[in-house]
């Protein structure tokens, strides 16, 4: 397989209810659609026509999976066994999502592609020792699937196999449930099953504590608009992680957030095995020029992105992120639409 030149190509995933469109590109989702409570369809993500504007870097992480470690590594250092390891300062003074070209900049190996009633594709990737920085190398596969009409499944796996290694994958779709063109989503309303943040210091890094959200402008607690109070939260609105509680749960996953546009009563339900999720606003969008020729400006998506807490591997009490040779890591999300 080594010598095979792997290009990006688009691939697509139909159960009749539900389509999806993913490119081996970064394992990148370039649009899902679904219908609303009168049959209409949408595609609900933002995202480009072609491949190209994402191989060109022209996404702020639409739709693809960042690693080997998502979020920030504060000043892009940590030590691991006694060994001190540096990365990339992509986003000064921090490491983000894997340094200059992480696992959403790379072409991912198209491992299986299955048609019919529950489709799927299995992408894979070998990160090489030392690539960005992180030690050893590293196994990994991501398998979407569309488990039922209306429910779209992710798995993602990761196998250290020489040396130990953080590892923590996230999934960075940006939602619009109006649609990916309809301007920005402070009028969906999310309910967040996480009743604790990591707050953050000037430069969005993790304290290390671990702060209640109640009587805060961060309490998803109950379904809430998410415009209520964004302009009470410091800088450009929500990019916090949330600690998630282990609550109901679905296949032996908890239920990490509920999102619902009005206009159109579609909902998003996730569900996921990871301890975190990265609540993001779109802050940072600003003229994006997208699908269709929509420009995305800030907050037209939003981004719940389960995972490991950031800077985990520099903080004692985050749940580690520390994956040693003969362990796995293994990440599922469970993304699942309706209409209410």
């Amino acid at each position: 397989m080594a010598d095979q030149t792997l290009k990006p190509e688009v691939f697509e995933l139909n159960n009749g209810s539900m389509q999806v469109k993913i490119t081996n590109y970064g394992a990148i989702i370039t649009s899902l659609s679904v219908p609303d409570r009168h049959g209409n369809w949408a595609d609900v993500v933002l995202g480009f026509d072609s491949v190209e504007p994402y191989v060109k870097g022209a996404a702020p992480f639409f739709g693809c999976i960042v690693g080997r470690v998502a979020n920030r590594i504060k000043d892009g250092k940590f030590s691991l066994d006694g060994v001190e390891y540096t990365l990339p300062i992509n986003k000064p003074p921090n490491s983000l999502h894997g340094g200059f070209k992480g696992f959403d900049k790379v072409v991912w190996e198209v491992a299986e592609y299955k048609k019919g009633e529950n489709p799927s594709i299995t992408f894979k990737y070998r990160s090489r020792d030392d690539e960005e920085g992180y030690p050893g190398d590293v196994s990994v596969m991501a398998t979407y699937t569309l488990t039922s009409s209306t429910t779209m499944r992710l798995d993602m796996e990761a196998v250290p196999e020489n040396k130990p290694t953080p590892i923590s994958l996230a999934q960075h779709t940006y939602w619009n449930l109006a649609g990916h063109h309809s301007g920005n989503i402070l009028d969906h309303s999310i309910q967040i099953w996480g009743s604790h943040i990591t707050p953050v210091d000037q430069n969005t890094v993790p304290t290390g504590e671990i702060m209640p959200v109640k009587g805060t402008p961060f309490d998803f607690t109950t379904e809430k608009k998410i415009g209520a109070s964004i302009n009470e939260v410091p800088g450009l609105g929500y990019d916090h992680n949330y600690v998630l509680d282990c609550g109901e749960e679905k296949s032996g996953l908890k239920h990490a957030a509920k999102l619902k546009e009005p206009s159109t009563s579609r909902v998003l339900n996730l569900w996921t095995n990871a301890p975190g999720m990265q609540f993001y606003t779109g802050n940072y969008v600003n003229g994006v020029v997208g699908k269709g020729g929509a420009v995305y400006g800030k907050h037209s998506g939003v981004c719940l992105e389960t995972q490991g807490f950031p800077n985990a591997i520099n903080q004692p009490n985050f749940p580690s992120i520390v994956v040693r040779p003969g362990e796995s890591y293994q990440h599922t999300m469970l993304f699942e639409f309706s209409v209410e």
